[in-house]
C-alpha cells in the first residue's frame, strides 16, 4: 500500500523572532522549526510575554522575522506579494475590528477582498463563500447584528466566519479563546477542531487554555525561554516538556492524566 502523501503547508527553519530598528534588534525567541501540514490543529502554548503573539504575527507576514525561513507551500514567505499571502493565510488577531458599526455579514464579507473587484462588490461566487462561513460557524442568525451588539463569544465566530470567507488553506488565530466563559471556550476550540477534519484546514493558535488543548490539538509548539518544543501532546509530556511550563511549586503536570493540577 503506498503511503499518505504528506502536504506540508508551513515550513519554518531556524526561526528568529522580534523587533529591529535602525540601531537594535531585540531578538524575542529564536531556534524555532517545525512543520505544519493539511489537516492539522497547532496549539502554540507558554508563559505571558514569552512571544506567542510575536511569533502569531510573523507566521501571518505582519511583521518580518529577525532571520530564519517561513515556506507556505514550499514557497519562502518573503517572495509573496500581499495578494498571494492573503489567498493562503487568514488571520484573526486579538485587535478589535477597526470598526464596530459595521453588520456582522459586513465583517464577514471582507473575508472577500482578496478576491473582490476595487469597488468591493461581492460576485456570486462571494456570497456563497460567505453563506457556508456562516453555516459553518453559526452565524447567520447575528447577521443583521452590528458588531458592537454582539457578545465576546459571538465576535469570535464572527471574525473565525471572515477568515473562513477568505478561503484560505492556512488559519492563523491569536487567543482565539481569550474573554469567552468556558462553554464559549470549548466551543471555539472544537469549532477549531471540525475546520481541520472537515475542510482540511491547517490551523495554528496561541492560548493560555492548555488543559483543554490537550485533548484536541494535533501538534504543539510549546515556547519558554531559552527552549522551544514541537511534538504531538503525548509526545511532549512523555519528553518532560508540560512539568516545565508553570514553577512546580505551584502547577504539577500528571503525564498520566494529561491533566495540570494546582498544588496545595
Amino acid at each position: 500500500m503506498a503511503s499518505e502523501i504528506i502536504h506540508t503547508r508551513i515550513n519554518v527553519r531556524n526561526l528568529a523572532i522580534g523587533y529591529a530598528s535602525k540601531k537594535k534588534i531585540t531578538t524575542i525567541a529564536e531556534n524555532i522549526s517545525f512543520s505544519a501540514n493539511k489537516g492539522e490543529l497547532i496549539a502554540l502554548v507558554g508563559p505571558n510575554g514569552i512571544g506567542k503573539s510575536t511569533l502569531i504575527r510573523t507566521l501571518t507576514g505582519m511583521q518580518k522575522p529577525i532571520s530564519g525561513s517561513i515556506k507556505i507551500s514550499e514557497v519562502e514567505m518573503s517572495t509573496l506579494d500581499s495578494l498571494s499571502l492573503a489567498s493562503q493565510i487568514s488571520a484573526v488577531l486579538t485587535e478589535a475590528p477597526a470598526s464596530t458599526n459595521v453588520t456582522a455579514y459586513e465583517l464577514i464579507a471582507l473575508g472577500r477582498q482578496p478576491y473582490t473587484n476595487w469597488l468591493g462588490i461581492l460576485s456570486q461566487t462571494d456570497k456563497v463563500a460567505v453563506n457556508k462561513a456562516m453555516s459553518v460557524t453559526e452565524t447567520a442568525a447575528l447577521q443583521h447584528k452590528k458588531c458592537f451588539e454582539l457578545s465576546d463569544g459571538e465576535l469570535q465566530r464572527v471574525l473565525i466566519a471572515r477568515a473562513l470567507a477568505q478561503d484560505t488553506p492556512i488559519i492563523i488565530l491569536d487567543e482565539p479563546t481569550s474573554h469567552l466563559d468556558l462553554y464559549h471556550r470549548a466551543y471555539v476550540l472544537k469549532l477549531l477542531k471540525k475546520l481541520t477534519k472537515e475542510a482540511e484546514k491547517t490551523i495554528i493558535f496561541s492560548t493560555h487554555e492548555i488543559g483543554i488543548a490537550l485533548n484536541l490539538v494535533d501538534k504543539m509548539i510549546v515556547l519558554q525561554k531559552d527552549s522551544f518544543d514541537y511534538g504531538s501532546p503525548t509526545e511532549l509530556a512523555e519528553q518532560g516538556v508540560f512539568k516545565n511550563i508553570f514553577p512546580n511549586n505551584t502547577i504539577d503536570f500528571d503525564a498520566d492524566t494529561m491533566q495540570f493540577r494546582v498544588k496545595i
